[in-house]
């Protein structure tokens, strides 16, 4: 079941997150869609529907259009503009919220605040967020094509036990967390050394998958580094579905593919270590490695463990 899409739409939208859930919902030959795009939502409409209904500027999309549809990412102010001009004709706008983090920061630039007149979300966990995060505007349910896509096709989970090779996805976070290393790195090493509450044993069978925005070589000196002790290397497949197809386990921070692999009957393990923030992933299932390992039971055996993780670190 789709949403019912007035037409002409006007479709705005740059991140990938909010592309993924809408473009599922686009039926070309039932009605006139008018999309304004930039990458990464422009590579994957062209991935699915080739050059149809692109158009090159916001202005073009809205003309003569009876609704905006638009993404809400953080990196582009693509979908802000249009907002602010759907505003300013009269025209229903609809911004689709992807992921569960920072949802007023997606409405903001400048210090202005500016939301549109109805929020979809696509799950039951975003759709609470966003009912709290925004009191009294409309927020719509809406179904989740992508990730039903997704999971279909998927084959069932592996054994976890027979097969306990860990599919690595870090993000870059931007802090260290007070450490040395950049917190991606520090969330990697936590998993090297409390594996066992999981139930992994050594040596560990690691494919590490970098994200989209990591520089080319950016995992080759960690990787380098604690394969002394473990089968460690990059994921090669063509896209994460396909990743997570060939494991029973999934690890990373805040992923939306966390969500994907528990979805599919993976274990999907948040890795954030306990002197970071808590990772702000909603789903009940998910595991938090820092809940199964135990804590230091005092002040100085805290110091101790912080102590011996950088010492760990700068071994490997």
């Amino acid at each position: 079941m789709r949403p019912a899409l007035p037409s002409p739409l006007a479709l705005v939208c740059q991140a990938a997150g909010p592309a993924q859930l809408i473009l599922p919902w686009i039926e070309l030959d039932r009605g006139v869609v008018r999309a304004c795009l930039q990458d990464p939502a422009l590579t994957l409409w062209r991935s699915r529907f080739g050059e149809r209904g692109l158009v090159p500027t916001i202005e073009q999309a809205l003309d003569g259009a009876a609704m905006l549809l638009s993404g809400s990412g953080w990196h582009s102010d693509l979908e802000f503009q249009a907002r602010a001009e759907a505003a300013a004709r009269g025209l229903r706008s609809v911004a689709v919220l992807d992921h569960w983090i920072d949802y007023a920061g997606r409405f903001q630039r400048d210090g202005l605040r500016l939301l549109p007149t109805e929020i979809w979300v696509c799950d039951a966990e975003a759709y609470v967020l966003a009912r709290a995060t925004f009191p009294g505007q409309v927020v719509s349910l809406q179904p989740n094509l992508h990730l039903r896509e997704q999971v279909e096709r998927l084959a069932p989970c592996p054994d976890p036990q027979r097969r306990q090779q860990v599919l690595l996805l870090p993000e870059p976070v931007g802090q260290t967390w007070g450490g040395d290393a950049p917190g991606e790195e520090q969330a990697l090493d936590y998993l090297l050394a409390n594996a066992a509450f999981l139930g992994l044993r050594e040596p560990l069978n690691l494919r590490l998958r970098p994200h989209e925005r990591d520089p080319p070589g950016r995992w080759d000196a960690w990787i380098a580094a604690r394969q002394r002790h473990h089968s460690v290397g990059l994921d090669l497949s063509p896209d994460v579905a396909t990743a997570i197809d060939r494991v029973a386990w999934v690890a990373g921070l805040e992923s939306t593919a966390l969500v994907l692999a528990q979805a599919a009957g993976r274990r999907a393990v948040c890795l954030q270590p306990p002197w970071a923030p808590r990772s702000r992933l909603p789903q009940r299932g998910l595991i938090h490695l820092r809940d199964l390992v135990p804590p230091p039971q005092t002040p100085a055996a805290r110091s101790e463990e912080r102590r011996v993780g950088k010492e760990c670190r700068s071994r490997w």
